[in-house]
């Protein structure tokens, strides 16, 4: 059927008896043409339909067709139903008719008595577990946690706001969803019972805890928290613990890697594989006391590498009558391209590493450490990527870690490719890093000074002199995540977070560039402060039609969390049709000084034009686009923006958004999301570090959101600025990408903080026209992007998937091995 309806879900409504709710897609995304009919027993029933546009995130295709609206069918049910057998939903499209779903009487009797809830999450904790998620309380509602005898649980509860629910419960008040978190710190039950409660409703949602987390990998996975818990904070390290609960990363992972390792077909080719560069790769690694065990493994992921144009270049320093020179010896006599330099005396780290730099005679050097592993085709990945590309100069991977016990590989890196802003926060290329020897020469070898951080002062003096760098999308290291290494943790030793503090304050000073460097709370990650010495003129734009209150709030936040003087602020009236508006436009120009209000003539909403307009009539140097339904409320919002869209190579900088209820609108757009683009991290917890910390800590992305975006006003008119057939989706992202065409960053300051109410003054796309006009807009970004949708964002990994915010697993990577 061409224009087929799909049935998603069925349900009561929570307050209203004999009253039925199916929901689902039309293909064409509207009902144009199919004629659903709905039957008890024969007999036709009444209902009303609603239709909402699902946000891009949760953007579907069905049968190759892109989904974007939900419907709502509400079935008014006669008093009588139960006395009936069946419910039948059909369609007909051109006078066929086609059977969709049919409902017994007895399934409904079910659905009319069962408790509206989700459980959402069950998170291990380092004591016990937690379990989060949301009911429907409309007076008395209960909640009761069971084990499998029955016995209740004394849980510890938070309440949480669960705004997100009420998209699918639109006949809800937001305070009758009551989102939960749940805590016990006792022994994990083998079962868990969750009882929900009120009058005649209830329902039971029961999970096996022990079938999930067997006893021995539960400690197992209790140490990797601990670990993700030191880098990242308790509030991610449920969540991490959750994703392992839920399957969503060890096990997931670990399948995910199977599915992508090269098979020993595909190892024998590459070994028998003649590039036209076969260029000789040594491998250097400083040897401190390593355990035997650990020391052989790395040796043997060396020799065991399809690419044999290598030579290993151990430098021992553990010290006078070392323990590992007997293992040493037999390696070196089982393949000359080992080579050993016994320093017969201790060495630091970086003093170490440059023994082994010394004997490298190799056209690239690639760094190791004395307990990991390299994928089997590790270095064949590096050469095949310099043969594609000969003139480069630095190469990084991705990576995971690995168990001390060798069994099990976690954490996943998937990296950006190069980002300099996200490198200047924390050292992400880390493993595995391969650079050509003239590169090396002209870096300079390891500086003792930065030990605990040599590697990060090494490959910022590298990018310094070279932007021929690679990015392999590929897990070719593994990192042996030792208790006390810093593969664990960098704060372990919390010596590195200084060391790396100094690390990029020297490149800082290298690069003539005035900066503070100030240490996170993520350990290793580090935020920079840029002095604002200039006080160029910035115009602030803020379109607004009606809701005069919500710009009020608006405008009193920039003025109370603002100490930046220089700066107008230009509202662009729009349509309005209140009264109110334009008298408070007087009381706004009256209180407001620096606001001056203009008025757009156009028709509709077209938001290019109408910012446009506020641009040809901006006198400042530097242009703020502002929603109406923002709230500053992060201190000098404005300043700190400035500070990095004052550079050179920066073209557009974007904020940190939240939603009212503290959850994450906005951390910077992943172009390809939903199918076009979309928001990071979307309504995840306002604290919540997010993959890699990245929601938290400033880097270099493809878009972010014009809700609040700071550009040069000669980058916006070198561009060309925004296009008016964007009128009012994705404008903001095809800015952005030319601008990145251009040659310019756009960055994503988290420490830019603001609430956005979002779409209070527009609305949702909610008639046809604006559905058939948001299809166009999709369309053409499509069309005109399809390029850079197909090759990917070159910020977001092709191993995460593209179907949700949460930087998962993408189980269709199509990242093959060569």
């Amino acid at each position: 059927m061409e224009n087929a309806f799909y049935i998603a879900t069925c349900r009561f409504h929570v307050k209203e008896k004999d009253r039925l709710l199916i929901t689902g897609y039309f293909l064409d995304n509207r009902p144009d043409g199919n004629r659903i009919e709905i039957r008890l027993d024969e007999k036709k029933l009444f209902y009303t339909t609603d239709g909402i546009r699902l946000h891009p995130l949760k953007f579907r295709k069905i049968r190759k067709r892109l989904i974007t609206k939900q419907f709502f069918l509400w079935i008014h049910l006669p008093k009588d139903w139960r006395e009936a057998s069946r419910l039948e939903v059909a369609q007909s499209y051109r006078g066929k008719e086609e059977k969709m779903k049919t409902f017994a009487v007895s399934e409904l009797k079910k659905l009319e008595k069962w408790q509206a809830n989700s459980i959402d999450k069950v998170n291990m904790e380092e004591k016990g577990f937690s379990i989060e998620g949301w009911y429907y309380n409309r007076k008395n509602a209960s909640i009761r946690f069971l084990d499998e005898n029955q016995n209740e649980l004394e849980m510890k509860e938070e309440k949480v706001r669960r705004l997100d629910v009420l998209r699918e419960y639109p006949e809800c008040k937001k305070e009758e969803i009551v989102g939960f978190k749940a805590f016990y710190e006792e022994v994990v039950p083998r079962k868990l019972e969750v009882c929900f409660e009120e009058d005649e409703r209830h329902a039971e949602e029961t999970m096996n805890l022990k079938r999930k987390l067997r006893r021995q990998k539960m400690q197992d996975d209790l140490r990797k928290v601990r670990i993700y818990y030191r880098q990242f904070g308790v509030r991610a390290a449920f969540i991490r613990a959750g994703d392992k609960l839920s399957g969503k990363n060890g096990t997931e992972y670990e399948e995910w890697l199977r599915r992508h390792e090269p098979s020993r077909i595909r190892l024998y080719r590459q070994k028998r594989k003649q590039f036209t560069r076969m260029p000789k790769i040594s491998i250097v690694v400083p040897l401190y006391r390593t355990p035997e065990r650990y020391l052989r493994e790395m040796l043997d992921s060396v020799r065991g590498q399809s690419y044999q144009n290598w030579e290993l270049c151990l430098s021992d320093g553990s010290g006078e009558d070392s323990s590992i020179a007997g293992i040493l010896e037999e390696y070196t006599k089982k393949d000359s391209r080992i080579r050993v330099k016994d320093n017969k005396k201790q060495l630091h780290i970086s003093d170490n590493t440059n023994v082994a730099l010394d004997m490298a005679t190799g056209d690239y050097i690639a760094f190791m450490d004395h307990d990991d592993l390299l994928t089997p085709d590790a270095l064949y990945e590096c050469v095949a990527e310099l043969n594609e590309y000969p003139d480069t100069e630095l190469i990084y991977t991705d990576e995971d870690k690995i168990t001390m016990d060798g069994e099990e590989y976690f954490f996943p890196h998937f990296k950006s490719d190069f980002n300099p802003d996200m490198l200047c926060t924390t050292n992400y290329f880390c493993h595995l890093v391969v650079v050509k020897k003239e590169l090396y020469q002209a870096a300079g070898k390891l500086n003792g000074e930065y030990d605990g951080a040599q590697d990060y002062d090494f490959v910022l003096r590298c990018v310094e002199k070279t932007d021929k760098i690679r990015h392999i999308p590929k897990i070719l290291y593994h990192w042996r995540a030792c208790e006390g290494s810093t593969a664990g943790s960098a704060d372990n030793k919390s010596y590195i977070v200084d060391a790396g503090a100094k690390a990029v304050r020297a490149h800082y000073r290298r690069m003539g560039i005035e900066a503070e460097v100030i240490p996170t709370k993520y350990p290793g990650m580090y935020r920079t402060k840029y002095p604002v010495k200039q006080t160029p003129k910035i115009s602030v734009i803020i379109p607004n039609k009606d809701h005069t209150d919500d710009l009020i709030k608006c405008l009193r936040s920039i003025r109370e969390k603002n100490t930046y003087e220089n700066i107008e602020i230009l509202v662009i009236e729009n349509n309005s049709q209140k009264k109110k508006t334009f008298k408070d436009y007087r009381r706004i120009m009256h209180e407001y000084p620096k606001v001056k209000v203009l008025y757009w003539k156009g028709e509709g909403f077209n938001y290019p034009e109408i910012n446009q307009y506020g641009i040809d009539h901006a006198t400042g140097e530097y242009l703020l686009f502002l929603n109406n339904d923002t709230e500053m409320i992060g201190n000098d919002c404005i300043k700190e923006m400035l500070s990095y869209c004052m550079r050179e190579d920066v073209g557009a900088v974007g904020a940190r958004m939240y939603y009212e209820d503290g959850t994450l609108q906005h951390g910077g757009v992943i172009i390809g999301l939903g199918g076009v683009a979309g928001h990071a991290f979307l309504g995840i917890d306002g604290d919540s570090p997010g993959y890699f910390a990245r929601a938290q800590v400033v880097h270099d992305l493809s878009a972010v959101t014009a809700a609040c975006m700071m550009m040069k006003k000669r980058v916006y008119e070198e561009v060309g600025g925004f296009d008016s057939k964007f009128a009012v989706a994705f404008n903001d992202v095809d800015l952005c990408l030319k601008i990145r065409k251009a040659g310019y960053l756009i960055v994503y300051d988290p420490y830019a903080e603001l609430i956005h109410y979002e779409s209070k003054s527009r609305g949702y796309e909610d008639t046809e026209e604006k559905i058939e006009r948001f299809h166009g807009e999709v369309n053409l970004f499509q069309t005109r992007w399809k390029d850079f949708l197909k090759k990917g964002d070159p910020y977001y990994s092709p191993n995460l998937t593209l179907d949700h915010n949460d930087f998962g697993l993408n189980h269709l990577a199509k990242v093959e091995r060569r």
